[in-house]
């Protein structure tokens, strides 16, 4: 891969305009890099019709019809969670940069844009491989089925709990009466996990956390488990059927479908500079030591 030609795929957030005011500086240093640009059609849609913006890049495309060197996710931790899952396998290293609050996964500052993009040219970064959930229903993958953050089983609506009957490789484990279980990788332990209880894990971790949402029961603790386990789950609702959520995309299914979640095969990577680590970004997010009286 010739560091000269780098061919870089865009993805952004497209529904505040104020998170896309630095694309201006980062396509004028790829120009300068005579890099090959290219753009998700729905961001380029985006910032041409309705910012109004004169740009030019190399190709503009959709869905999964792309290759390149590197994926630049111009957001929050929602649109790079949207990058990754348009990646999937490809194993493209993700350059996360965040327009917005502080961000686990997206966590270049706007003014940090091209010394970021500076420091990948010279070699000067890191690739993270983070783990990737996916399930099947009845032994069928589904649709967008890898999360890099969680899987989430949740009851539909205003109806009652629902009953999550689950097995580690084959062997039950119990029944969780609640509003829901998620199945968190480490990315996804500071997500929807954290805020239900579930403990904070380190990416590299090799484990998946399984945490409750609202339990009926005071009894009821999140679980850490292998990485390479097997988690089965089938579920019983009064209204006789639940959601899947994968990071956050919604599927409905009906009670009774037998879901297995494991490890996929591929990893997301993600590019990080040298020396910006993940306990500043947590002690940040989390503000921890941050005295907060007023």
């Amino acid at each position: 891969m010739s560091l000269e030609k780098l061919r870089f795929a865009i993805f952004g957030n497209t529904f505040q305009a104020h998170k896309s005011a630095s694309i201006p500086k980062i396509l004028s240093y790829l120009y300068e890099k005579n890099a090959d640009i290219y753009m998700d059609r729905e961001f380029y849609e985006f910032l041409t019709v309705e910012l109004q913006m004169a740009i030019e890049v190399s190709k503009v495309f959709e869905g999964n019809d792309f290759d390149a060197d590197y994926v630049i996710s111009m957001g929050g931790d929602g649109t790079f969670l949207k990058a990754a899952s348009r990646v999937g396998d490809k194993c493209i290293p993700i350059v996360g940069i965040n327009m917005g609050r502080l961000g686990f996964l997206a966590d270049v500052r706007p003014d940090e844009i091209e010394q970021c993009l500076s420091a990948l040219y010279q070699g000067n970064c890191t690739i993270e491989e983070r783990e990737v959930l996916q399930v099947s229903a009845d032994g069928v993958y589904v649709a967008e089925c890898c999360a890099l953050n969680d899987i989430a089983i949740l009851k539909r609506d205003n109806a009652s709990m629902i009953s999550i009957r689950t097995s580690i490789n084959g062997e039950y484990l119990t029944t969780f009466q609640a509003d829901g279980l998620i199945v968190s990788t480490p990315t996804g332990s500071t997500a929807y996990s954290l805020s239900n209880g579930g403990p904070i894990i380190v990416p590299g971790t090799k484990v998946f956390v399984l945490t409750a949402v609202a339990p009926h029961s005071l009894n009821v603790r999140p679980i850490v488990i292998p990485d390479d386990s097997e988690v089965t789950l089938t579920v019983e609702s009064r209204s006789h059927n639940f959601l899947v959520a994968i990071d956050g995309r919604s599927e409905k299914f009906g009670e009774g479908t037998s879901l297995t979640l494991r490890k996929a095969p591929h990893n997301v990577r993600v590019v990080k500079r040298i020396g910006n680590s993940y306990f500043p970004t947590l002690r940040d997010k989390m503000m921890w030591g941050a005295d907060v009286r007023q």
